[in-house]
């Protein structure tokens, strides 16, 4: 495994470099933002370890353009424990999961780990619901002849749908599988986003894919 380890305190960088040698994981270090960028572009890392407050460009903005650009890496963000409005702006962003300050090493470790098993799991490169499909690789959403782009959040819930095409997915799952929540922000996020979604594959279609259960949630299925 190989890690870019980003943290602007250069003793916490090399702290966590050293722990996770111990544990034969490989790991480059970055302490500013825009060479965190510039590495992540240029090498395929198995994940990131991202710290949100960084000179030169701040965490989030880099997380951001990695994913408009497509990278894939896994990324663990490390925050300040108040930084809650960040940590869920993250979530947001596309981070696959976040740490707060102080840690503990060993959940930083287990964590990385984690997330790599989890996209090391084999999982089918098309998705076919009907005539919609997407390719999980080049991450290109086609209906029929049409093909559309898709935000980084419009993707992960596209894809998380069509994994569970035919079965009714709640709201709290949605907010879990595509968001990584595991509480309820208050909010109509996932309705804001079906609704999204529904302009790009449903709209310009006399057969309609995204359905609402109503006091369930939503299921993507063709009705006949």
């Amino acid at each position: 495994m190989r890690v870019l380890v980003v943290e602007d305190e250069r003793k916490t960088a090399s702290f966590i470099r050293s722990a996770l040698q111990a544990e034969q994981i490989t790991a480059d270090l970055c302490h500013n933002g825009p060479d965190a960028l510039r590495s992540a572009m240029g090498f395929s890392y198995d994940a990131i370890v991202l710290d949100i407050m960084l000179p030169g460009q701040n965490g989030l903005s880099v997380l951001r353009q990695l994913r408009e650009q497509r990278n894939p890496a896994p990324v663990l963000l490390l925050s300040a424990r108040g930084e809650v409005d960040d940590r869920v702006e993250g979530l947001n962003l596309g981070a696959d999961d976040y740490l707060p300050k102080p840690f503990v090493i060993a959940e930083l470790v287990a964590r990385l780990r984690a997330l790599v098993r989890r996209g090391n799991d084999p999982k089918p490169q098309l998705l076919r619901v009907a005539d919609l499909t997407l390719d999980t690789v080049t991450r290109q959403a086609r209906r029929g002849q049409t093909s559309f782009d898709l935000a980084a959040r419009e993707y992960r819930l596209l894809e998380f749908l069509m994994r569970s095409a035919g079965r009714v997915c709640g709201r709290m799952t949605i907010l879990e599988k595509v968001w990584d929540y595991h509480f309820d922000p208050g909010t109509n996020i996932v309705d804001v986003y079906v609704r999204r979604l529904r302009e790009k594959i449903d709209a310009d279609f006399a057969t309609k894919l995204l359905h609402t259960v109503r006091g369930a949630g939503y299921v993507l299925r063709e009705e006949k």
